[in-house]
């Protein structure tokens, strides 16, 4: 790709993407703390679903001071839904340090935004070259597979030692004087055109200039190691009464739904049944030993890297009082109060048959 052919391909981009590009709220700002929220919501998420999260999670925490001195839980309560809430976590950890560190000012140094939690090459090139105007290349899925069919790049787009390739071609794409709009047009263009499946290829300003288009190969790209199948895991868990009220947990901070509240449970192992997984698990847990009754509820649910099948158990507490091993603390609490606490979107599935009852 010679320099005139980069400098077409820039000028194209740039001429479609001031044209068709999406009114998106955090493309109506300079502000690097709102465009830093945006992309950490972006990260495995559709834009239709962080929209509204995006402007609820701002209405709660206009600023990195205000995110800074409220409540892990609180967060969590706010961005309960969105998933990966080890986004949330480090967001609040990162607002901290910004406020301890750098007065409240999201820095626009490198190497000092890349010191702050969940900020990695991705986040940091997005705030530096949106915010800043700073020359640094965005590298996500749209970008990769537009790259890829692009250059026509045979390196495996999920592959993790095919990053330093794509960061190059990135790179030598970028359009220096304009790097924020650059990096939003070709992230644009892989959202809206040169999709994953059936893009549009006829309507895509980059299509005289595209190796896999001219050679009819667009299906051929991008390229991917295949994935190994995805493991299902049968979960147990208990809805435990007493006097009116029902017992939460909430898991460690950090790790998969840290800091969230859930009901006690866990895996059921070979042999053994949903009910004795249960009331073997709330034992573990939390030291109670319990009658488990009715089935409330069989819920279905996807993680990224696995799924469940989660029998719900009515219970009641028959001896032994709350010594938790595990979760790092407990509550007793009416089921209308559930709505006051962060909980995985599995729980929440079968909460609401809860309500009636309290």
């Amino acid at each position: 790709m010679t320099p005139n052919r980069c400098k077409s391909i820039r000028k194209r981009l740039l001429a479609w993407y001031r044209k068709n590009h999406r009114r998106l709220p955090w493309r109506e700002t300079k502000d690097p703390y709102r465009i830093w929220i945006s992309e950490a919501m972006l990260q495995q998420t559709r834009v239709e679903t962080v929209i509204p999260y995006y402007e609820r999670f701002l209405s709660a925490f206009p600023d990195t001071a205000a995110l800074a001195r409220s409540d892990l839980q609180q967060v969590l309560r706010v961005w309960e839904g969105l998933g990966y809430y080890a986004r949330a976590r480090n967001l609040h950890r990162a607002a901290e340090m910004v406020v301890a560190h750098f007065d409240g000012r999201v820095p626009d140094d490198p190497e000092k935004l890349r010191s702050l939690p969940g900020v990695g090459p991705y986040i940091a090139a997005a705030v530096l070259s949106i915010a800043f105007g700073r020359p640094h290349a965005v590298v996500d899925g749209n970008v990769k597979r537009v790259l890829s069919r692009l250059f026509q790049i045979e390196a495996p787009v999920n592959r993790q030692g095919s990053a330093p390739l794509f960061q190059q071609e990135a790179d030598r794409l970028l359009h220096r004087a304009d790097p924020g709009a650059f990096n939003q047009a070709v992230m644009e263009l892989g959202a809206l055109v040169c999709t994953p499946k059936s893009p549009a290829c006829g309507r895509c300003p980059l299509n005289g200039f595209c190796g896999s288009f001219q050679s009819g190969s667009v299906s051929v790209y991008p390229v991917r190691d295949k994935k190994k199948p995805v493991p299902e895991y049968a979960i147990a868990v208990g809805v435990v009464h007493k006097k009116g009220r029902v017992l939460i947990t909430r898991r460690k901070p950090e790790g998969l739904l840290g800091g969230m509240w859930e009901f006690p449970g866990g895996k059921i192992a070979e042999g053994e049944s949903a009910e004795s997984a249960c009331r073997r698990e709330i034992a573990e847990e939390t030291g109670l030993f319990v009658a488990v009754g009715e089935r409330i509820a069989r819920v279905r649910h996807a993680y990224t890297h696995f799924k469940i099948v989660m029998d719900v158990f009515h219970c009641a507490v028959e001896s032994g009082r709350v010594k938790l091993s595990g979760p790092v603390d407990f509550a007793w609490v009416r089921p209308g109060q559930l709505q006051d606490y962060p909980f995985p979107k599995a729980n929440r599935k079968f909460i609401p048959l809860l309500v009636g009852d309290g």
